[in-house]
């Protein structure tokens, strides 16, 4: 049965009676048609991780309203998502750029009137960040999330109702399944769903023939991959019969793209777009090749060949995950070479369609 919480002298909660907050909810209510909040603000990746755990919930209650709180800028991928009733944007990213502006405080004012507007039967939140918790504590409801052993900021777990173990050692995408797994009390069952419609046709920008998507940009300089080596890789794409599609976000991002391209053949830089039209891209490509970035994840989420580029990263623990003909390659300090990647990707052996 789903986690309960029974609110004791001191503030204390145990797992014993069914929720019944301020609105009164009946039990009814809570089997058939709950009203959920998750909490996941960011960053990409991240929001990647948290989708087969939604698609699991929606299996498990049909008829629930499911909404999920989170940054601006990935509310449109999310609504790609099926399940996802309502996207509610909390821009923070905004308010430490703009504290001094009294709109991104009116701004943040109406999110946190939403969320406490909501009347949630489940509060869950699946980031465990003070940031996440804050977020959590604002919505109306029971409020869930992981312990003081499994979350990664422990403070968060004082926002919290009911506090679940989960263990760190878990990819990520398992640890944000079990955790909703708890909650609602099912058992896990099958690979991850990642659950997202992908848009039906490519952009225009796109090459007309089968081309890779190289995600060549990281946030982190340390989890970059040589530019000459992002070089041979797309020659050898080339002389296969691919072309390459290099995206890129900030000015220096683009600027390495473009000295990636020059020495290409039948390569593109991708405009600056929209994350929906980006994943249209990655979903028609051939295959995805790219290091720890949130594109790379999401090229897996879309159900595409994936190879990943870890040079400094754990991939046991944030690698590519759940998906068919999916690769993760090096580790921290042990970048994978040219020839490992253009053999995972098979280029050079096999013939495009």
């Amino acid at each position: 049965m789903p986690a309960v919480v029974e609110e004791r002298a001191g503030g204390q909660c145990s797992r014993n009676e069914p929720v019944d907050n301020d609105r009164g909810t009946s039990r009814q209510k809570l089997t058939n048609a709950p009203r959920i909040l998750f909490v996941k603000l960011s960053s990409l990746g991240d929001v990647v991780h948290h989708l087969p755990a939604v698609t699991d919930v929606r299996g498990r209650w049909p008829n629930a309203h499911l909404a999920w709180a989170i940054e601006p800028a990935y509310a449109e991928l999310v609504r790609l998502h099926p399940a996802v009733d309502e996207p509610i944007a909390v821009n923070l990213r905004a308010l430490r750029r703009g504290w001094f502006r009294p709109s991104e405080w009116r701004a943040i004012s109406a999110s946190r009137r939403t969320l406490r507007e909501g009347r949630w039967d489940y509060v869950v939140d699946t980031q465990g960040l003070i940031k996440s918790a804050l977020i959590a504590r604002s919505a109306s409801g029971a409020r869930f999330g992981f312990d003081a052993s499994s979350a990664r900021e422990r403070l968060a777990t004082r926002f919290y109702d009911v506090r679940l173990p989960v263990a760190r050692r878990l990819h990520a995408v398992e640890r944000n399944r079990r955790l909703a797994a708890s909650v609602f009390g099912y058992r896990l069952q099958g690979a991850p769903d990642y659950g997202l419609r992908a848009p039906e046709a490519p952009p225009a920008w796109v090459p007309q023939g089968p081309y890779l998507v190289m995600l060549h940009a990281a946030s982190h300089r340390l989890k970059l991959w040589p530019e000459a080596y992002w070089v041979a890789l797309g020659q050898k794409a080339a002389a296969a019969g691919y072309a390459s599609v290099f995206p890129a976000g900030t000015p220096a991002e683009r600027v390495a793209a473009h000295r990636i391209a020059l020495d290409v053949p039948n390569s593109v830089v991708a405009p600056a777009v929209s994350l929906t039209e980006l994943a249209a891209a990655l979903a028609h490509s051939w295959a995805v090749v790219g290091v720890d970035t949130g594109l790379t994840h999401l090229a897996v989420a879309l159900g595409r060949p994936t190879v990943g580029l870890y040079c400094a990263t754990e991939p046991q623990l944030t690698g590519l995950h759940g998906g068919e003909n999916v690769v993760s390659l090096g580790g921290p300090r042990t970048p994978p070479s040219v020839a490992q990647a253009a053999a995972a990707l098979g280029v050079g052996d096999v013939v495009p369609e």
